[in-house]
């Protein structure tokens, strides 16, 4: 009985498992880093200059006329937002953000989010199977 109870429970976890990513068979846009790049200082403001990636990790390219963004947050305050074309299966795309702060701010005391937003698309949902890796945290 004790084995048969194990082996329901492998298969049940396997079956469960197998669901969760057949139900993401479709365009998977994910923030897959934000890094400072360079940075310059006029002697009181330091200027970072940041670089990330978008890639589509999914087996579907999206649609021709998904728009979508990555917004960058501090805090809970929206600072911009960076437009992301529709990309193909395992294509990526570059943006870039300049972010500024005082030349005595302490490293990694600046914290910024950088977010996926479907935005308006062809058909809701179907542009983003897996939201959870739409986000991306940068501190510097």
């Amino acid at each position: 009985m004790f084995r048969f109870a194990i082996f329901a429970l492998l298969v049940f976890g396997q079956t469960a498992a197998a669901s969760a990513a057949a139900g993401c068979a479709g365009a998977d846009p994910a923030i897959t880093s934000v890094a400072v790049k360079g940075m310059s200082s006029d002697g009181s403001i330091n200027s970072y200059d940041l670089s990330g990636t978008v890639v589509n990790l999914g087996s579907v390219g999206q649609a021709s006329d998904v728009l979508q963004f990555v917004n960058i947050y501090k805090g809970g305050v929206k600072l911009d937002s960076r437009g992301i074309p529709p990309l193909k299966p395992g294509e990526s795309y570059t943006f870039s953000y300049a972010s500024s702060r005082s030349k005595d701010a302490g490293n990694g005391s600046t914290v910024l989010r950088f977010a996926m937003d479907g935005g308006a698309q062809a058909t809701p949902g179907s542009q983003d199977c897996d939201r959870a890796n739409g986000q991306y945290m940068l501190s510097f």
